[in-house]
């Protein structure tokens, strides 16, 4: 409120988000576009509207307040409102150059790439967007067709990180630039650095600013060939063993016979994506020499069961038994002892 107005960004995101709750699409391409229409930047509303009502949503979910259901319904209209805007940016020249636009294989959430790809588009910058899970020789295939500029890669999920790395692989061979970002790569630059991308980005914002600022080519990445490293690979080729012995043993994952035919939203369905995360953050621990994925990952299943009311220790249980399982595994074993954090032990955080 200035002035006695109404901010129209707080209004457009109590409006979008109203949108979001009762997955109206209409409403919110009406509040995207209404925004740019007045002479928003669209970057802002990108950011300070889509994104953050997203973020809104997923933390509803996490809180237990929204099902499966609801969030992939208001990601949909997320998307629908990201692209009315892509529409209106389309109209500026394009004068910068080209970025290709990817999200990691593995990685599903397409949103964050889209935003990140239409706010480029708002600077000037031509885009090429890739959309979801892009294997890394699709990825060689564009820039090798295309020669961009530079390649932007989006990584929500800690499983997503060693495909990731492959398309560092990818661009940095052809001599292009790479901008790495999402909340796989946490609050800073540590686990970008470690993955050999050229620039790291914690948002929409910063990922134009960051590609604005690249040097014109790049020498390739060198081999990661630090023994963490080594075992990270193995670690991922027993992936799917690993798993199962974990989810067998965890006593709130015991009963489960098949994901299949589980309730997206039953306690057991979620405790089978917990036993995935937390070998993908073991694997991402080693392969970014960065032990903080374990720690917000131990924090991440202790707030997700207690919203759902489960027994907080489940989640020291469960850090034992990741101990236990590792046993071949010496550098992620150690790993594990000292950063997986039990709730009931440590207390509030």
């Amino acid at each position: 409120m200035t002035g006695g107005v109404l901010d129209p960004v707080v209004d457009g995101l109590a409006r979008f988000d109203g949108a979001l709750a009762s997955v109206d699409v209409d409403a919110a391409v009406d509040v995207v576009e209404e925004l740019v229409a007045a002479g928003v930047d669209p970057i802002t509303v990108l950011v300070d509207v889509i994104a953050s009502a997203q973020r809104t949503v997923g933390e509803r979910w996490q809180r237990g307040e929204w099902s499966v259901a609801e969030e992939h319904a208001a990601t949909a209209v997320s998307v629908s409102a990201t692209e009315a805007v892509a529409r209106w940016v389309r109209r500026i020249p394009a004068t910068r150059g080209r970025v290709v636009v990817a999200c990691a294989e593995r990685e599903w959430h397409a949103l964050p790439a889209m935003i990140v790809g239409t706010a480029l588009r708002a600077e000037g910058w031509d885009i090429t967007l890739l959309g979801a899970s892009t294997p890394p020789a699709r990825l060689s295939q564009y820039l090798h067709d295309l020669g961009p500029d530079a390649t932007a890669v989006s990584c929500s999920v800690l499983g997503a990180l060693p495909t990731t790395r492959r398309f560092i692989e990818a661009s940095t061979d052809a001599g292009i630039p790479v901008v790495v970002g999402g909340s796989a790569f946490g609050g800073d630059d540590r686990r970008a650095v470690a993955l050999g991308a050229t620039a790291w980005a914690s948002g929409a914002r910063e990922a134009v600013a960051a590609v604005r600022a690249l040097p014109t080519v790049v020498a390739a990445v060198t081999p990661l060939s630090r023994p963490s490293a080594v075992e990270q690979a193995t670690l991922e080729l027993n992936h799917r063993r690993l798993v199962t012995g974990l989810r067998e043993g965890w006593s709130l994952a015991a009963q489960i016979v098949t994901t299949e035919r589980l309730p997206l939203d039953s306690v057991h369905s979620v405790a089978a994506d917990v036993v995935n995360q937390a070998y993908h953050a073991v694997s991402a621990a080693l392969l970014t020499d960065d032990p903080r994925t374990i720690s917000d990952t131990a924090a991440w299943v202790a707030d997700l069961l207690a919203a759902r009311a489960v027994d907080p220790a489940l989640v020291g249980e469960l850090g034992r038994l990741l101990i236990k399982d590792l046993r071949d595994y010496p550098i992620a074993r150690s790993l594990v002892q000292q950063h997986w954090t039990d709730p009931i032990t440590t207390g509030p955080r």
